[in-house]
């Protein structure tokens, strides 16, 4: 007699378990005299409510009326699995004999069939003695002029007792036979699940694996979350179903949901109520989610929840720690670290790109089906990696485009890769991109086409005064969601992002104006600045303009009028460029102006910048700054290094919150504004090799000055006194300088920690009010021939 306790035909989320094709995982076949209620309602109990399995038994299944015998055809054909119960008095029951040999006919594969032997001994069962001979005897009497169907029953009885089963007698009880075969079936029943493609050989996968087992650590009792983070494409997914098919077969509930950023949090907690309990029909919301932690609480569960972009899908679907069974293991991949945070993950694993051998492996498997490139490709197959710059995603995409492909599609592939990026891996990154805020958007667009390879603080200051805003908590938020990326080498802070991320946000740029640049917000592509400046093509759009040639390059042409329409530009800066001539107007929305080889002798008359925050003209035909005096209260940071011809500087009374000043190499400088002495902001003073300033101020009163540098003013032959309140000074260098002595008033400068006199050949000592300078640890004095003796404390 056949059993079932079979729930409605489910719809599989993404984790299939078994093929598809059938509507019951296990078949039970048994005597029902003997086990049904007892063993056999223990056993159904066991896979159905504990490993949720659809066992089918007919006295429970069946509509009335129905031909038993079709039905029982049609069950044991959709079954997965046969459970055959062998108890003393199965071979009486012809019913059971019949259902036994459709069981074999059907299954075949008998790796499909368990047999039990419950209270009789297999070789009673495979020589039909004991009961199953008294059984034949009445058979015999019975069936007497049918002796095919005695054989097939006696067949289908030696056949079943020849195959691998298990013994009651083998067992100390009931319950632990049941525990046997509820695992056994579950290993059949639920193979390694296959979420990957077989034919697909992973590459650089092997530390990674390596580095999630120690956090997994499938053999321990305590629940465990693990988050798994990284850029778009570079492999989270990938790493998260290959963790789940090699641990899969320790868990007796698994759910693999994908695209969880794509979904809304209702429907995703029916779907993994569905998965685990195998149930097609789930209630609302309100009352699935107190049903999904019940169904949770007491489960050892396989959980992975892919492309998680919300804190509430989280918070919703997989709550605590609480939630779960012991050894329960939920597995989060994001974009997004802070997720991970706020959740309070706190084993997580960021995956990185690719090796270039690694990627060179990945490629040539998509691009020429073998692990190598083929002869010829080598150096095309390098460029192609240099543009996916490692990224999984990129690389394959790009090698199965090329596939089969000549050398000419190759490089056509790779112009048009230059100027229009990829379409597939475009949509894929800009995810994240969508996924930001507004303002999250802007400061994204300005650091990618502006600021990579910048100091971090440096970074946020630019942004902070270009775009209004304190953008601190912005840029943490773009490196959380593997967007920006902090390159922590020679002990420094450097922005950088991957170059596929660079490009998608350019790209981003251009389609603002796919035709016109001048109607874009960022120029930084040197064509596009090249076409708006020669054709005067610039609107109020332009926010920033970025021009930093890798190799010097003088255009024969002016920029008189390019900036005539630019009324919203609020940085430009130009590096390795020389134009013609200079403009003749430039907009007062400027804050930031770098412009190398300035062309002109002076800033255009009516440039009044007071929102100018930083100013660098190195290397420029400066010979003043502006006529008459401007009104500059935002201004921090003024480089006018190299500039030659620079005669004058500006009163700096108008410059109040200026904090560093460098006028290195400026040499026609004659004097520097005696308002510089009193200026209570400046901590940097740069006066480098100005060899045509002959005298300073008398005194210094600039309590803010923490370095102040005349090396090489070789025509200065005193040096101011020091005012009172210039404890902040640490550094002084008077190198090469024509100074005879250093006045008495540097005991004022209690914070001095390095001081450099060296080559100064007319210095004729030093003061004795030295050696009360505590914080001075560095005092260079090479080549100072006059220099015969330190003061007394200082000699020992």
């Amino acid at each position: 007699m056949a059993l079932s306790t079979h729930r409605a035909s489910t719809s599989r989320t993404s984790a299939e378990w078994a093929p598809p094709r059938w509507k019951h995982d296990v078949f039970l076949s048994f005597r029902g005299e003997d086990t049904r209620k007892g063993f056999i309602s223990h056993l159904d109990h066991a896979l159905a409510y504990w490993q949720a399995m659809r066992t089918f038994k007919d006295d429970r299944e069946l509509e009335v009326g129905a031909t038993i015998s079709l039905e029982l055809l049609i069950a044991i054909k959709e079954s997965y699995l046969a459970i055959i119960v062998l108890s003393p008095n199965y071979a009486s029951s012809t019913w059971c004999l019949n259902e036994l040999s459709e069981i074999l006919e059907c299954m075949e594969d008998t790796k499909r069939i368990l047999p039990i032997f419950y209270d009789v001994d297999p070789s009673d069962v495979r020589n039909q003695r004991g009961s199953f001979a008294k059984a034949f005897t009445e058979h015999e009497e019975r069936f007497s002029g049918d002796a095919e169907k005695l054989n097939r029953w006696r067949a289908a009885l030696r056949n079943v007792a020849n195959l691998a089963g298990l013994d009651s007698k083998n067992y100390k009880s009931e319950a632990e036979l049941i525990e046997d075969i509820v695992k056994r079936v579950w290993k059949k029943v639920n193979p390694t699940v296959t979420l990957l493609d077989s034919q697909e050989k992973l590459v650089g996968i092997d530390s990674a694996l390596d580095q999630l087992h120690l956090h997994l650590a499938p053999e321990e009792n305590d629940v465990r979350f693990i988050g798994i983070w990284g850029m778009g494409g570079v492999g989270k997914t990938t790493l998260a179903k290959l963790v789940f098919e090699r641990i899969s077969h320790h868990f007796e509930h698994r759910s693999f949901l994908p695209n969880v950023r794509k979904g809304e949090v209702s429907g995703l907690g029916r779907q993994l109520l569905s998965s685990i309990l195998k149930e097609n029909y789930i209630p609302g919301w309100d009352e699935g989610e107190g049903i999904l932690k019940n169904c949770l609480l007491n489960k050892k569960v396989l959980l992975v929840l892919d492309d998680v972009d919300q804190l509430n899908q989280l918070e919703k679907l997989v709550g605590n720690k609480k939630w779960f069974g012991v050894g329960s293991r939920i597995i989060i991949t994001t974009r997004n670290e802070r997720l991970l945070v706020e959740h309070g993950i706190e084993k997580m694993y960021k995956v990185v790109v690719l090796k270039n051998d690694e990627a060179l492996g990945l490629f040539s498997r998509h691009a020429f089906k073998k692990d190598q490139p083929e002869e010829g490709f080598q150096e095309l197959s390098q460029h192609f990696l240099n543009y996916a710059n490692g990224l999984p995603l990129a690389l394959k995409i790009l090698g199965r485009a090329l596939y089969g492909r000549g050398q000419d599609v190759w490089k056509s592939a790779l112009y048009n890769l230059n100027k229009i990026p990829d379409p597939d891996i475009f949509d894929s990154l800009k995810v994240s991109y969508d996924g930001l805020k507004e303002m999250e958007k802007k400061i994204f667009l300005h650091v990618a086409c502006l600021h990579t390879g910048k100091d971090k603080e440096q970074v946020i200051e630019i942004l902070d005064c270009t775009l209004d805003i304190s953008s601190h908590i912005e840029i943490d938020i773009l490196i959380e969601k593997s967007l920006l990326t902090i390159d922590k080498r020679f002990h420094s802070n450097i922005v950088e992002m991957h170059d596929l991320i660079q490009e998608m946000a350019r790209t981003i740029v251009r389609e603002e104006s796919p035709k016109e640049p001048g109607k874009r917000s960022i120029l930084c592509h040197h064509e596009d600045i090249f076409h708006v400046l020669m054709n005067n093509t610039g609107t109020g759009a332009i926010e920033a303009i970025v021009l930093r040639l890798p190799k010097f390059k003088a255009v024969p042409w002016n920029c008189t009028k390019a900036f005539n329409k630019m009324h919203g530009l609020r940085l430009l800066d130009f590096d390795n460029v020389v134009f013609s001539s200079g403009p003749k107007f430039l907009p007062n929305s400027l804050i930031i102006m770098h412009w190398t080889s300035y062309p002109s002798k002076s800033l255009p008359s009516g440039f009044e910048p007071q929102l100018l925050y930083e100013l660098k003209m190195r290397d420029s035909k400066l010979v003043r700054l502006w006529d008459g005096a401007q009104d500059l209260p935002n201004l921090k940071y003024m480089d006018l290094g190299l500039s030659e011809n620079l005669t004058s500087i500006p009163d700096f009374t108008r410059i109040p919150n200026l904090e560093e000043l460098n006028l290195a190499y400026c040499m026609k400088l004659g004097e520097v504004h005696p308002s510089i002495a009193v200026h209570k902001k400046l901590k940097v003073l740069t006066l480098t090799c100005c060899f045509s300033i002959k005298s300073l101020p008398s005194k210094l009163e600039m309590d803010s000055l923490e370095s102040f540098c005349l090396w090489g003013c070789s025509k200065v032959k005193k040096i101011p006194e020091f005012g009172e309140h210039m404890q902040n000074l640490s550094e002084l260098f008077l190198l090469d300088t024509a100074i005879e002595k250093i006045p008495s008033s540097i005991e004022h400068l209690v914070g001095l920690a390095k001081l450099n006199v060296s080559g100064c050949k007319r210095l004729l000592g030093l003061p004795s009010a030295i050696c009360n300078l505590k914080s001075l640890k560095i005092l260079y004095g090479y080549g100072c021939s006059k220099l015969d003796k330190l003061p007394g404390d200082m000699e020992s």
